[in-house]
């Protein structure tokens, strides 16, 4: 009876990380993000990202409690969505789009599914998506930076991206803005989105990410680099009417996607081959659609077509069972 044989199914050894320590490690991974949009827009982006947090966390629960569901709000995902919603809306949002936003990204992107785990797209991006084509008027509606302390009132201005597509369409020429100002784009000193702004504070936490091996660097580097590489081609071969790659990089939603949304375990492939070809799919994607699409900014389309064709990708590139012989023809 001393030597006794336990047989078991896989996993048999386990990292010791859990859901809730996962999502928890992401939204630290967000704080530097958050901490300089707030900088950069005052009370109303704190307002946006508060707002945004508390409504999925109330449709979160809402929703298990109707379905007769365990509660769910102690493994973080909502509070996660939250931030992530808010980080991808303008700070002059009204209260009751960032509301209506959580409610879809919670019911109609991730518990319609099933719950977290279950869900095919990104549940943060459908309900970005969603606001922009039911409201485009307030999700396009942006305000140059009023640091906190200084005099300066919040004033109506496009982003970078949206003046270059402005610029191309009416001139056939990029604007200035486009070959110059990229010191301020690194730090964050631009019109945009709440999670756009700010290079150093995203790279900062994907890096953190990167550190604890919440993600691999396959999808990070596939979509930025494929970004790069096409967007550097297209400037190559027209610099007076296509970007600086650089411009690419530091300006829309790039970094926020490329770190913290494409690199979703739940919505994006398994295999490190999959993990590759979804990330150069999303920069492709991107490219294309800030270059020659109605919108001046594609990550978040990107992100939702490649999460589509997720399920394509882990069986294209399913790994050989072990041992497994191939016929012979």
């Amino acid at each position: 009876m001393e030597n006794q044989l336990y047989l078991s199914s896989s996993p048999h050894i386990h990292s010791g990380e859990t859901t809730d320590k996962v999502m928890r490690k992401v939204i630290y991974a967000l704080l530097p993000a958050c901490a300089v949009a707030i900088y950069f827009f005052g009370l109303p982006a704190l307002m946006v990202l508060l707002l945004c947090t508390l409504g999925c966390v109330a449709a979160e629960g809402i929703s298990c409690k109707l379905q007769g569901r365990n509660m769910t709000l102690g493994d973080g995902s909502a509070a996660l969505t939250g931030i992530l919603l808010g980080l991808n809306l303008p700070p002059s949002s009204p209260w009751w789009l960032a509301l209506f936003g959580a409610a879809i990204a919670i019911l109609i992107g991730k518990q319609v599914y099933g719950g977290l785990g279950y869900n095919p797209f990104n549940p943060a991006l459908v309900a970005r998506v969603v606001l922009l084509i039911s409201f485009p008027v307030q999700m396009t509606s942006w305000t140059s930076p009023a640091p906190l302390g200084s005099d300066l009132d919040a004033v109506t201005s496009a982003t970078p991206l949206g003046a270059m597509k402005t610029a191309v369409m009416l001139t056939g020429k990029l604007p200035e803005l486009a070959h110059s100002g990229f010191s301020q784009y690194l730090i964050g000193n631009m019109a945009g989105s709440l999670g756009e702004v700010s290079a150093i504070a995203l790279l900062l936490g994907g890096g953190y990410l990167l550190w604890k091996r919440i993600i691999s660097w396959h999808i990070p580097v596939a979509f930025i680099g494929s970004v790069l590489i096409i967007g550097g081609i297209f400037w190559a071969v027209s610099p007076e009417k296509y970007p600086n790659p650089l411009f690419h990089l530091l300006t829309g939603g790039l970094l926020l996607g490329a770190l913290f949304m494409a690199t979703d375990m739940v919505t994006s492939p398994v295999t490190d081959k999959g993990m590759l070809i979804f990330g150069f799919g999303c920069g492709l994607l991107t490219v294309l659609i800030r270059l020659f699409g109605g919108y001046p900014e594609g990550v978040s389309f990107a992100i939702l077509l490649m999460n589509a064709a997720t399920p394509l990708i882990d069986r294209f590139c399913r790994p050989k069972i072990y041992g497994q012989v191939e016929a012979k023809v």
